[in-house]
């Protein structure tokens, strides 16, 4: 199987296990892993924030981040398409207690400051207020686009303006500072939060991050523990995160490998395949006459993993997992599939 289903496929390397095994561990609630605040620390850093969290998993983070900045009932303005809003199951209405203010922000993938303006509300005796700003980079369902560091410095200045703060959700962070060649630190600093994944394209078996202020991170770790992420001696776990920092410069590798697959699929007849930005690649399959759930199950038959993204649209991701002949190999398959539903 070529598994292009999710760059969190990724099985951990043989040092990360090594570090999982021999992790100095103690008990997180209490603050004594040296393991996990090592893993805080270093995490803070590459990122430019004065502190970080280990959360399990990047929904919970996301879900953390929302309880802290904003209060019950209010709104937080977010691209409708976003993470939040499509897959993590209504978490910023069911714990969090907001509701959604949702924007179109296209192919831009993060809502220009016009948009902001005309939708950050100030609240009254009717209307709840707008309380957060929700951004995300790269944005995963419009196609792995990684957004420059204008777009969210002038799209943070708008929110700052009616004093709203900003949460960027950077589950693929490293993605987008690889693709534009941006500092980490550079593009969180006009944001007042951000979480990144260290399970997904660098690599690691379970956790991501979350950082901000001191303050902010205070607070969001007696939010982790009302959200059930208090952790034991999770420097078991944590371990291989410290090990994951280190991949993000092979990320390019992987961006290099999805615009090869872009490139094999958009010459297959009835597959457009736009180039991707960084390693997601979106291709529409209407011409071959299947749609995306059938395409899909005839690629899993030919041993490789997709996932549907939409009636016509399916998605590919490569990882560190995936090489250069594995991509040339899946395109050969996915050949096959085409040819067959003529």
């Amino acid at each position: 199987m070529i598994d292009l289903r999710s760059d969190t496929v990724t099985a951990p390397s043989d040092a990360m296990r090594d570090a999982a095994r021999d992790a100095a561990v103690g008990d997180d609630v209490y603050r004594d892993d040296p393991t996990v605040n090592e893993l805080e620390r270093r995490a803070a850093d590459v990122v430019g924030c004065a502190a970080a969290l280990f959360v399990p998993t990047g929904t919970m983070g996301n879900q953390v981040a929302a309880s802290v900045h904003a209060d019950h009932g209010s709104e937080v303005l977010v691209d409708s398409e976003a993470h939040v809003v499509r897959w993590e199951l209504g978490g910023l209405a069911t714990n969090a207690g907001l509701q959604t203010r949702t924007v179109d922000a296209g192919d831009r993938a993060v809502p220009p400051p016009e948009q902001i303006h005309a939708h950050c509300h100030e609240r009254d005796l009717h209307r709840p207020g707008t309380d957060l700003c929700w951004l995300e980079n790269t944005h995963n369902a419009r196609g792995g686009v990684a957004v420059p560091v204008e777009r969210v410095r002038e799209t943070a200045a708008a929110a700052h303006d009616h004093d709203v703060p900003v949460h960027l959700d950077g589950a693929r962070l490293f993605n987008a500072c690889v693709a534009l060649d941006t500092d980490p630190a550079e593009m969180v600093a006009p944001v007042d939060s951000v979480l990144f994944c260290l399970s997904k394209g660098l690599g690691a078996p379970v956790g991501s991050m979350l950082a901000g202020s001191e303050a902010f991170v205070a607070a969001a770790r007696r939010e982790r523990k009302r959200h059930g992420g208090g952790m034991r001696q999770a420097g078991i776990v944590a371990a291989p995160g410290l090990e994951a920092l280190a991949n993000r410069d092979r990320l390019a590798m992987d961006h290099e490998n999805a615009e090869r697959l872009a490139a094999g699929l958009d010459a297959l007849d009835g597959v457009s395949a736009p180039t991707p930005d960084t390693n997601i690649v979106v291709a529409d399959v209407a011409g071959t006459g299947l749609d995306a759930a059938a395409f899909v199950d005839a690629c899993a038959a030919r041993d490789v993993g997709a996932v549907p993204f939409g009636g016509t649209t399916v998605r590919f991701c490569t990882h560190l997992d995936v090489d250069r002949t594995d991509v040339s190999l899946a395109l050969d398959r996915i050949a096959a599939v085409v040819e067959s539903a003529d």
